[in-house]
């Protein structure tokens, strides 16, 4: 089994990535959706994470506010803390889960945004990072409907460029047009993947 970190910063195209990696035929672990699986109605997860923050953080239906809880601890980092420290641990066995029930061949890319953040890179066999400029990620993310401001005050949480480089066995930069992203993860597929299936 080839393991592959993907990682990258908010609005850097890391799903886009992932998409063109499946087309290719590997099988794609995303951390984001393993994430909001832990949390649904019913979880233990959910249970958790109420119990820790609160009422005030769940609808009127039981399900996860999500807004509400990213206003708590957004700008709070014990908050935040305490957050990971529900998910984070669930996020991971279920990603365990998964990988147990794969084929022992598979080529596995494991979507993991706060990879470096988490201290995660040294769990690879290789760590992919995409990156694009601040300015295109932030139209990108303003796109999705969030304020400018918003947008660079999420960026400025997470890792910073540097900071992923130094955990990348490849990065790809999603700064230009969609074919010449689909080229690089061509190029990756072709010189770090294709190998280790022959």
């Amino acid at each position: 089994m080839l393991r592959i970190g993907l990682t990258g910063g908010i609005g850097s195209g890391k799903s886009t990535v992932a998409v063109l990696l499946a087309e290719r035929g590997a099988v794609v672990v995303d951390a984001d959706r393993i994430a909001r699986e832990v949390v649904e109605p019913g979880t233990p997860g959910l249970a958790a994470v109420a119990e820790a923050f609160g009422a005030d953080v769940l609808t009127s239906d039981g399900g996860l506010d999500r807004p509400a809880l990213a206003a708590v601890v957004f700008g709070d980092p014990a908050a935040r803390a305490r957050l990971d420290g529900i998910v984070h641990p669930l996020v991971r066995a279920r990603s365990v889960e998964i990988l147990g029930s794969l084929p022992a061949d598979a080529v596995v890319v494991q979507d993991i945004p706060l990879l470096v953040e988490t201290g995660q890179a040294g769990s690879f066999d290789l760590v992919l990072v995409v990156e694009a400029d601040v300015d295109t990620r932030v139209a990108r993310l303003v796109q999705r409907g969030l304020g400018e401001d918003d947008a660079r005050a999420r960026i400025a949480a997470q890792a910073t460029d540097e900071q992923r480089r130094a955990v990348a066995d490849v990065v790809l930069d999603n700064s230009g047009t969609p074919e010449e992203l689909a080229a690089q993860v061509d190029r990756f597929w072709v010189e770090h993947v294709a190998p280790s299936m022959s």
